[in-house]
């Protein structure tokens, strides 16, 4: 009798994650419970203008995450595929809310597929509690002082409060 060993089930979580929401918080909740090592990587994207910086969001994530032992945060800033197989990963995990984001998922899917084979992706359907929240939407409820507490973890929304304030009183 051979003993066969496992490898280990790892899955990649690529976002931007300006700011992680209570939705993708859903995902890295259950995506960590089928995977042995889930790392959520915030992709540092050079065409769109965050409010937090890569560090910032980074340290946010660990922050939320604190309490998953095999929740890992990372940053990439390079071909979402060279990354997974930079971390010897299997699965991509991406979350869908709408019809739109599943068009647009099955698009990237396809390219990560041609482009390497091996990196295989799964798509999650968001909890439909938070299939109408997105960060770009929890940004402007919280710039314009709306209340983002059930949207967001409390650390995410002071962030987004002082970030504000210091925005605000910059320019005024």
């Amino acid at each position: 009798m051979s003993l066969q060993i496992r490898k280990e089930r790892v899955a990649i979580y690529p976002g931007t994650f300006d700011p992680v929401t209570m939705g993708h918080m859903d995902i890295i909740h259950r995506a960590a419970k089928q995977f042995d090592r889930l790392i959520v990587a915030v992709l540092n994207n050079l065409s769109k203008n965050p409010l937090f910086s890569v560090e910032e969001r980074t340290e946010l994530l660990r922050q939320a995450t604190a309490d998953l032992p095999n929740v890992e945060i990372d940053s990439f800033r390079d071909l979402l595929v060279n990354y997974v197989r930079q971390k010897d990963a299997q699965v991509i995990v991406r979350g869908i809310r709408t019809v739109t984001d599943f068009e647009y998922e099955l698009q990237n899917a396809s390219i990560n597929h041609n482009l390497d084979p091996n990196a295989e992706t799964i798509f999650m359907m968001t909890n439909p509690k938070y299939s109408y929240l997105s960060s770009s939407v929890v940004k402007e409820i919280a710039h314009f002082g709306g209340n983002v507490s059930d949207f967001v973890t409390p650390e995410v929304e002071q962030a987004m409060k002082l970030k504000f304030s210091q925005r605000d009183g910059a320019s005024g």
